[in-house]
């Protein structure tokens, strides 16, 4: 059309994605600009501390939440202190019994008491028994190739070559060691690789790097590492020894068992600490403290596992997530490994007076510095655990498989009892007591 200017310019403005304090303004009147913002709720804005203090745990600050935190406790408990070898072997160096009290950041009404129960029953048979069996933590990368024999050629060639990378990364002369862009140093001194495996399905050869990470939970560090065994040592190597290069490389391809469950590290371990907690209870304690047989509980878990094998469920047992995500909130651990972390085996067994009761943990994914350990209410409770120091990270798996031992006897006997009344009654009594709350009244 004659005289026609050009089209309006559509396009948002950027979103102001750094944290000083004028980005963070910018943001929040933003939000409060838009059509469904009700000002009642502006108490968001309002930081518990000053926001600069928040600034390096997450990107686009904005605004704040509150979680309650239920403690529950004491939980009696027999805990294994454990050292790593050379060669990254766990090694048990003796065991303390003692009386825990756990953080629960949650609003899952039932579940600190149900807790509680559950904790009150094996205290009075001596408490839980637990065991860190394994300690890894995995990335796994991806070369892709034209051909699977190739990819063969890569799987033979890494099999032979996980001492040299071993030794290429824990050099002090290895030049990424002085590299630090960011302020953040390429290489971390505190990711150690133990193994490397790798699998070949097609043209691809997926790359298993095996770590432990000391106190950290460690994704950031074997992120570092791998991504510089990838470009600097096999890309560097590879490819001239063998005549063949990849056509692509990815730092993760979905083998790494990170975030999400998975059958691999379900049976085999390997993501995380691998914890085996266990408690023997008598028919005296089932039938006083949470009303229930060893009849019942031996023909619920029956039942309960064809249940499972028809739904195709990976993990057996009752809740173990909801214990994992409560003090993962709590301690400052990331959120997003629940997932992984709550795959979880609990196994009934009849014994003579009672049953036993034992709730394996494929991989806890857990740390005691780094991330959001660093915030203070974090800090605060991983105190209150114990939790601080050399050893502090196989600690928290530990206190944390007890903690859902302890929710699982519980509500397996509240289930398993006639009609599941007790598991009824429990959810009756808690509906509706989370209604909602009034914004913070504005200062006089």
């Amino acid at each position: 059309m004659s005289g026609a200017g050009p089209p309006p310019d559509r396009r948002r403005p950027p979103w102001p994605r750094r944290n000083t304090a004028e980005a963070i303004a910018a943001r929040q009147a933003a939000l409060r600009a838009r059509p469904g913002w009700d000002a009642a709720h502006d108490f968001v804005w309002d930081w518990p501390r000053p926001a600069a203090d928040l600034a390096g745990f997450q990107e686009a600050l904005t605004a704040h939440t509150v979680l309650p935190v239920g403690v529950a406790g004491p939980l009696a408990v027999d805990l294994g202190r454990y050292e790593t070898d050379a060669a990254g072997r766990l090694v048990e160096t003796g065991r303390q019994r003692e009386e825990v009290y756990v953080p629960l950041a949650h609003t899952e009404g039932g579940l600190t008491a149900s807790l509680l129960r559950g904790a009150a029953a094996v205290a009075s048979e001596g408490g839980v028994r637990t065991f860190v069996l394994r300690d890894r933590i995995t990335r796994a990368s991806c070369f892709v190739f034209d051909t699977a024999a190739d990819a063969l050629r890569l799987a033979a060639w890494v099999s032979e070559q996980a001492g040299a990378m071993r030794s290429w990364l824990e050099d002090p002369a290895n030049p990424l060691h002085a590299e630090a862009p960011g302020g953040v140093p390429r290489l971390s001194h505190h990711a150690r690789l133990r193994e490397v495996d790798s699998h070949v399905v097609g043209p691809a050869c997926h790359v298993l790097y095996r770590y432990t990470t000391g106190e950290a939970c460690g994704p950031n560090m074997i992120t570092r590492n791998s991504y510089a065994l990838n470009a600097e040592f096999v890309l560097r190597r590879f490819p001239p020894q063998a005549g063949v290069a990849p056509r692509r490389v990815y730092l993760e391809a979905n083998m790494g068992g990170d975030k999400k469950p998975s059958a691999l590290y379900f049976g085999a371990g390997g993501h995380g600490k691998t914890v085996l907690a266990e408690a023997t209870i008598s028919d005296r304690t089932l039938r006083r403290t949470l009303r229930v047989t060893r009849e019942d509980l031996i023909a619920l878990e029956h039942t309960g596992m064809h249940g499972g094998h028809a739904s195709g469920m990976q993990s057996v047992a009752a809740t173990p997530a909801s214990v994992v995500a409560a003090v993962f909130a709590a301690t400052g651990q990331d959120l997003g490994m629940v997932g992984t972390s709550s795959m979880a085996h609990l196994v009934l067994e009849p014994v003579a007076g009672g049953v036993h009761f034992s709730l394996r943990f494929s991989g806890l994914e857990v740390g005691t510095v780094g991330g959001g350990t660093g915030l203070p209410h974090a800090r605060a409770f991983l105190s209150l655990l114990g939790c601080q120091g050399p050893g502090s990270a196989l600690r928290l798996a530990q206190v944390i498989a007890a903690a859902a031992l302890c929710l699982d006897l519980s509500v397996s006997a509240a289930m398993a009892a006639a009609g599941s009344e007790n598991f009824a009654r429990a959810h009756h009594l808690q509906s509706g007591r989370g209604v909602p709350l009034e914004a913070p009244a504005e200062p006089v």
